[in-house]
């Protein structure tokens, strides 16, 4: 009876620390009354009517405007598809909520799949050291950590995964653990991962660890290191990029949700299925600034 209580009070804290950052349904990817200026003007991205766009080889793919939430380009944005690490966006938002960046976790469970810090049994470390391993260099073992260390334990985070993305209104994603291996069940869409991705990216802290391009991590004793570089390879390479997540498994195949700022215009970019991310998502960035004009266009009077 006391596990079912503990269990029902932290799942009410979760619904209600996240409800801050949850986004009405209705302003997402629509140009209905989207701007809110005292001038009621606001610049909207116009397509060259000559210009074409390859097909890519990724599954599914979506890039946003977000100043005015217009569609750019689109393919099976509802594509249920592996997410694979991009998982590890919604796994540090809930790990955000819920621990304070200084908080010591010890390291318990170290026989992890795929991509690793070097985390060792016994350890102990810092939360904030925990979200570099997990946001920089996409560490499976940091997001293990985070997960058996939850009140409740692994189970109970990925609940709280799963609560995250309905208060976030991801409408076809479903995880089943933190760290995004390819299981049943574990699923998510590029429009999905747009959406959470501009959640997140309005966290500072989200933002600045995102774009660090090289860290060490290090237990609170000193004595592990753990040297993190970001894999994103066109983070510093592409004017703009300033994050966000990238994922590989054999059956994903590449992903990689990019958030890029140039020229006062913030887009939000998902790949997922891609057999080139890094050079796909470039080829659509390049696409975009040679064949998008924004130009002002007067609004109707919008009231909030």
């Amino acid at each position: 009876m006391k596990k079912n209580l503990l269990y029902l009070s932290i799942l009410s804290f979760l619904l209600i620390s996240s409800a801050a950052l949850s986004l009405s349904k209705n302003n997402f990817i629509s140009i209905k009354n989207p701007f809110k200026t005292e001038k009621n003007f606001a610049p909207l991205p116009v397509l060259n009517s000559t210009s074409s766009f390859s097909l890519i080889s990724a599954q599914g793919a979506l890039v946003i405007d977000l100043n005015s939430q217009v569609t750019l380009y689109e393919k099976e944005p509802d594509k249920k598809l592996f997410p694979a690490s991009t998982t590890k966006i919604i796994t540090a938002l809930v790990a955000m909520d819920y621990y304070p960046e200084g908080y010591i976790l010890k390291v318990d469970k170290v026989k992890i799949d795929g991509q690793k810090m070097g985390l060792i049994k016994g350890e102990q470390i810092k939360v904030s050291d925990l979200l570099n391993g997990l946001l920089v260099y996409s560490a499976n073992d940091a997001a293990e950590v985070l997960a058996e260390n939850f009140p409740g334990g692994r189970e109970m985070f990925v609940t709280a995964m799963n609560l995250k993305a309905k208060e976030l209104s991801l409408e076809n994603s479903h995880f089943t653990n933190p760290s995004g291996l390819d299981e049943n069940g574990h699923y998510s869409t590029a429009k999905d991962l747009v959406r959470v991705a501009e959640v997140a990216m309005k966290n500072p802290r989200f933002a600045e660890i995102v774009g660090t391009k090289e860290i060490v991590a290090k237990s609170v004793d000193g004595k592990n290191l753990h040297k993190l570089v970001n894999i994103n390879a066109l983070l510093g390479n592409v004017e703009g990029v300033l994050g966000v997540k990238t994922g590989w498994t054999e059956n994903a195949r590449e992903n990689l949700v990019t958030y890029l700022e140039r020229d006062n215009h913030k887009i939000m970019i998902a790949l997922l299925g891609s057999q080139d991310r890094f050079g796909e998502t470039k080829e659509i960035i390049d696409w975009i600034f040679r064949n998008y004009q924004w130009r002002e266009v007067k609004l109707p009077f919008y009231s909030p």
